[in-house]
């Protein structure tokens, strides 16, 4: 059984940074893409920044380019969103996500096999 399990939400100032860690079981992660995704308060989820099978690929929002950066410790089956810089629009539930194999990175929810169960991240201005 595939578990993906979120950490690292709280509370921040704007300005502040914040780093998201996404743990995984049942699923080697070396043999995934994975991805970030976020629910703002009152909106639909959306894509925040993926990273392919090999590393070969990073794809970010334009609203967090620049700011964030996913990154992946295979030894750990671990992924990670670094956020720097946050504003009070990167408000939201966090979610993990991952899938097999090798392809584009989806930036809908259903190009997405495995989520985490998310974590909230508030940002005070």
């Amino acid at each position: 059984q595939v578990q993906l399990v979120e950490s690292g939400g709280g509370l921040v100032q704007a300005g502040d940074s914040l780093r998201l860690s996404c743990a995984a079981s049942g699923l080697t992660l070396g043999s995934a893409a994975v991805a970030w995704f976020r629910q703002p308060p009152g909106k639909e989820r959306q894509f925040v920044s993926g990273l392919s099978k090999y590393n070969e690929y990073r794809k970010y929002a334009n609203s967090v380019k620049g700011r964030f950066l996913i990154s992946r410790d295979n030894a750990r089956n671990t992924f990670s969103l670094q956020m720097n810089s946050l504003k009070s629009e990167d408000t939201a539930v966090y979610y993990c996500a991952a899938k097999y194999g090798g392809g584009s990175i989806g930036e809908e929810g259903h190009d997405w096999d495995y989520w985490g169960q998310g974590t909230q991240v508030t940002v005070s201005s």
